[in-house]
């Protein structure tokens, strides 16, 4: 019955678009692709549906015997991003031009697979060289800079990696492009107290923020952004008394977090060089590492103050060629702790000391067609954390990771 459902959307959403080429001043233009990938892993990963977005081999887990139950491969062949989206241009309001995306793939969303997600749904005004933004697109710390790679998560945890429903506005005189947006999270959630929640934002009342400048001529674009946000943890805590029964009191808590960021990109016919390094702040909900620990807590009532941890990190891409197009990926992670004496740390990767990756791909490129494999090893270096978060007494972990796509796109 929910297959039914979905195709008769599909039926409903061609024949929608078919109407309204019809309309005066109305365009569209119908694109998508059909992606096959298989991919092999040697051990177990922090990754999220079922091996396809990879962020970063999981620590050993050894049995009695000395056997680390992490170190065991695993593989799968899926068509999950095969998508389909929709662009349209209409008629002039207020002097700008107006147009619209949407746009969708077969994601789904935690553990549900095949089902419609949505990637993108946003309207634009256009006058120029002011733009606004209305809906949800890339986060703006994906931003105008990422790598090129076949593997799925496009350099994540390295790269931020989010779309979110946003409110943009660009202002792009000659070479500049100036972006402010105020951001909310709906299918990137950060992690808290609950794990992956979006009550975290909902409960602040205050959209993450985002601004930023770049230069971008005929080959270059370099730029830099600032981001922040601020997340609630928790509404209650629950504290026992003396005679051991539950006590729950309302608390007022917060976490701010300040993110910066610089890039650049160069490209010309055969060449594209580009790289970024971001220093981030409690960005969970952008497929990173990090988090936030508590810094104290009321003797009586548990309500707490909290210090994020400052993590570090950076990629470098360069690919080469046309038809026959190869290149190599750098990523570089850090923990560097928080400013303050924290306990009770909570977020993803928080003992991580160090993550690295290397990948190396080639694809062969022919109109709508590319096919493709890739190579990729990810070192991460599990340890203790110190007073301030950092880790220590480290040991290194490994994943090799082998990727082959084929995509037909129209």
């Amino acid at each position: 019955m929910r297959r039914f459902f979905y195709l008769t959307l599909l039926l409903l959403f061609f024949t929608t678009a078919s109407e309204a080429q019809q309309i005066k001043d109305f365009t569209y233009k119908i694109y998508g692709m059909a992606r096959t990938d298989y991919f092999f892993n040697s051990r177990q990963n922090e990754e999220t549906v079922e091996g396809i977005f990879l962020m970063f081999p999981k620590n050993n887990d050894y049995d009695p015997n000395g056997h680390d139950i992490n170190a065991h491969p695993e593989s799968s062949l899926y068509n999950l991003h095969t998508r389909l989206g929709v662009d349209l241009t209409g008629p002039e309001i207020w002097g700008a031009k107006t147009s619209a995306k949407i746009e969708f793939d077969f994601r789904g969303s935690g553990s549900t697979f095949g089902v419609i997600r949505l990637r993108h749904a946003y309207a634009k005004l256009d006058w120029g060289n002011n733009e606004w933004l209305l809906g949800q697109t890339w986060h703006p710390l994906y931003g105008t800079v990422a790598p090129e790679l076949m593997n799925l998560n496009m350099g994540a945890p390295f790269q931020p990696f989010n779309r979110a429903p946003q409110i943009q506005y660009s202002y792009a005189p000659k070479n500049l492009l100036l972006r402010a947006s105020i951001l909310w999270q709906t299918q990137y959630l950060s992690v808290g107290p609950k794990g992956k929640s979006r009550d975290y934002i909902h409960y602040s009342n205050i959209p993450e923020m985002f601004i930023g400048l770049d230069y971008q001529d005929a080959t270059w674009t370099a730029g830099a952004g600032l981001h922040f946000s601020s997340l609630v943890p928790r509404l209650s805590s629950t504290v026992y008394d003396d005679l051991n029964m539950p006590v729950t009191y309302k608390v007022s808590e917060r976490i701010n977090g300040l993110t910066g960021e610089v890039h650049f990109k160069y490209k010309d016919k055969k060449l594209m060089v580009a790289g970024k390094s971001t220093l981030n702040s409690n960005l969970t909900q952008c497929s990173s590492v990090g988090g936030y620990g508590s810094t104290s807590a009321d003797p009586v009532t548990d309500e707490r103050e909290y210090a994020p941890l400052r993590i570090s990190h950076s990629w470098l891409n360069v690919m080469y060629g046309n038809k026959w197009r190869g290149g190599v990926f750098l990523g570089y992670l850090k923990n560097l702790g928080a400013s303050k004496e924290v306990f009770n740390l909570c977020g993803t990767g928080t003992d991580l000391d160090q993550l690295t990756n290397a990948s190396v791909e080639l694809t062969y490129n022919i109109p709508h067609w590319k096919i493709g494999a890739e190579y990729s090893l990810t070192t991460a270096w599990y340890g203790t954390n110190d007073e301030k978060g950092k880790v220590h007494d480290t040991h290194d972990v490994s994943n090799n990771r082998f990727v082959i796509s084929a995509l037909y796109s129209f």
